[in-house]
C-alpha cells in the first residue's frame, strides 16, 4: 500500500491531494490511509486495516503527564516536539479531510495519531516515496538491534545465500513459503528487506537458518531507545545502540574535531572513543595539548594521572546528573514493578497509589492514582514505557560510574605497585 497506489484507485482522492501540493509525503499517506478506513468494508484493504492495532505508543501520542515522566530534558524535548509536529500536520490536513467527506471521528486528532503512528511504526522503505509503503504480513516482523541479531553457528552468513519471503507467497494455509535464491553479486543480500523491481514485490531475506517455531526478526536500523520510542513505540532493555549524551564544558568542544553526536556514553557504561579522546586531551596541560593531540585522537592513554583525572571527572558528571533527577534507580525499579502488578493483578489500588505517592514525593506522582485506578487506563502502558526509558538511562550512568571507579582502582594499584621503594634501594647499596 502506497499513497500512489491508493490515489490511482480513487479519483476523488487523487484530485483533492493534487489541489494541496504543500502536503508532505507522510501527510498524504496518512490522509490516504484514513480515506480507506472511511470506506469501511467497501475498501479493498479492509481485511488488512481490520487487523491493525487500534493505537500506538510512539512519543507523539504521549500526554503531558507521560512526557514529564521521562524526566530527562532531551527526552522531554523530543516528546514535546513530536506532539507539536503531529498536531501541526493534522491541522494542515484538516481541510482535505473535510473535502473528502470523512466521518467526524476520522477527522479528530486521535484518528490522525493512529494514521501517522501506523506510518511511523509499520511502513517500509521504498526509493520513490519518503513516506514508505505498508506491506501486509511483512509488517509483523519484530525488531532485532544491529549487533544483537541472533547469528549462531548455523547462520548462513550475509555472503553465502539468502531466503526471499514475498507477500505473494502466503498461501491459503497462512504458511511461509521460503524460496532459496543465490545472490553472489547482489548487494541486496546484505539487507533484511527491500522492494525488488524485477519481482514487483517486497522481499524479505533471512540471514540465518530459522527453525520451526523461531521468531523471524528484522533489523530496521541503528536506533537508540529514545528513537525506538519516538518512531516505533517500544524500547529494548538491552539495546547495544543505546547511548547517553552528557553536556561538556565549553572549552572541551573546542579541543576536538569530533561531531557532537559522537560524544556519548555507550549502553555498557563506557565512554565512546570520541568522548574519551576529547576528555584525555582536556585533562592535558594546555602547553602540552598541541603535541598530545595526535595521541589522544589515536586512542592512546596519555598518562596514568591523565586517565585518572578523566575518569574522576566523568564519574562526577554522571553522579551529578543522577542527583538532579527526582527519582533514583531503586525507586524507578520499584515503581515499574508496582505498575506491572497493577496491570496484571487485581489489588487495593488506594493502598498502592498511596504507597507510591509516599515513596516518590515528586510532582509526577499526582497523576499516578488516576492511571492505576483506570481513569486514564489507556495511558498506563505509555507511562510504563516512560519509566522504563528513564530507568535504562539512569542505569547507563550508574554503569559508567562503576566503569570509571574500576579504571581508577586499577590504575591507582598499578601506580602504587611500580613506585620505587627508595629506602630498600639505599639499604641494598650498603
Amino acid at each position: 500500500m502506497t499513497s500512489e497506489s491508493l490515489m490511482l484507485n480513487d479519483e476523488m482522492l487523487f484530485k483533492v491531494i493534487k489541489h494541496h501540493p504543500y502536503l508532505l509525503s507522510t501527510q498524504i499517506l496518512s490522509v490516504a490511509l484514513l480515506n480507506e478506513v472511511n470506506k469501511g468494508k467497501s475498501s479493498w484493504w479492509y481485511p488488512y486495516l481490520k487487523q491493525m492495532p487500534r493505537s500506538y505508543e510512539i512519543l507523539s501520542s504521549f500526554s503531558q503527564l507521560e512526557i514529564q515522566a521521562l524526566q530527562i530534558d532531551d527526552a522531554v524535548w523530543a516528546a514535546e516536539k513530536a506532539v507539536t509536529k503531529a498536531k501541526s500536520d493534522w491541522q494542515q490536513a484538516g481541510l482535505i479531510m473535510q473535502e473528502l467527506d470523512f466521518k467526524s471521528h476520522l477527522c479528530t486528532f486521535k484518528a490522525w495519531l493512529w494514521a501517522s503512528g501506523t506510518i511511523s511504526s509499520r511502513t517500509m522503505h521504498i526509493s520513490w516515496d519518503d513516506a514508505g509503503c505498508l506491506c501486509p504480513v511483512g509488517d509483523f516482523f519484530n525488531y532485532a538491534a544491529p549487533g544483537e541479531e541472533p547469528c549462531g553457528s548455523e547462520s548462513m552468513g550475509a555472503c553465502d545465500s539468502s531466503f526471499s519471503v514475498r507477500s505473494s507467497h502466503f498461501g491459503d494455509e497462512n504458511s511461509l513459503q521460503l524460496s532459496e535464491e543465490l545472490h553472489n553479486t547482489d548487494a541486496q543480500r546484505l539487507i533484511d528487506a527491500g522492494f525488488e523491481e524485477h519481482e514487483a514485490a517486497y522481499c524479505f531475506y533471512a540471514r540465518q537458518n530459522y527453525q520451526k517455531g523461531d521468531q523471524v526478526l528484522l533489523s530496521y536500523g541503528t536506533y537508540t531507545n529514545l528513537e525506538l520510542l519516538e518512531h516505533y513505540g517500544f524500547l529494548l532493555n538491552e539495546n547495544p545502540n543505546d547511548k547517553v549524551f552528557i553536556v561538556l564544558e565549553p572549552d572541551m568542544y573546542s579541543l576536538c574535531s569530533w561531531p557532537r553526536d559522537s560524544l556519548y556514553i555507550c549502553q555498557n557504561g563506557k565512554p565512546s572513543f570520541a568522548l574519551l579522546s576529547t576528555l584525555r586531551l582536556w585533562a592535558t596541560a594546555p602547553n602540552q595539548q598541541r603535541s598530545s593531540g595526535h595521541l589522544a585522537c589515536s586512542g592512546d592513554l596519555l598518562s596514568t594521572d591523565n586517565e585518572i583525572t578523566v575518569m574522576k571527572w566523568l564519574a562526577k558528571t554522571c553522579q551529578g546528573l543522577l542527583d538532579t533527577l527526582p527519582t533514583s534507580v531503586e525507586q524507578d525499579e520499584l515503581l515499574g514493578k508496582l505498575i506491572k502488578s497493577a496491570e496484571d493483578f487485581p489489588m487495593n489500588f488506594e493502598e498502592l497509589s498511596s504507597f507510591i505517592a509516599e515513596l516518590l514525593a515528586s510532582p509526577e506522582t499526582n497523576g499516578i492514582m488516576d492511571i492505576i485506578v483506570g481513569k486514564r487506563i489507556k495511558s498506563i502502558s505509555r507511562f510504563q514505557l516512560a519509566v522504563q526509558w528513564r530507568l535504562n538511562y539512569k542505569r547507563i550512568l550508574v554503569d559508567c560510574i562503576s566503569h570509571c571507579a574500576g579504571i581508577i582502582d586499577d590504575l591507582s594499584y598499578t601506580q602504587l605497585k611500580v613506585k620505587p621503594d627508595y629506602d630498600c634501594t639505599v639499604l641494598a647499596n650498603g
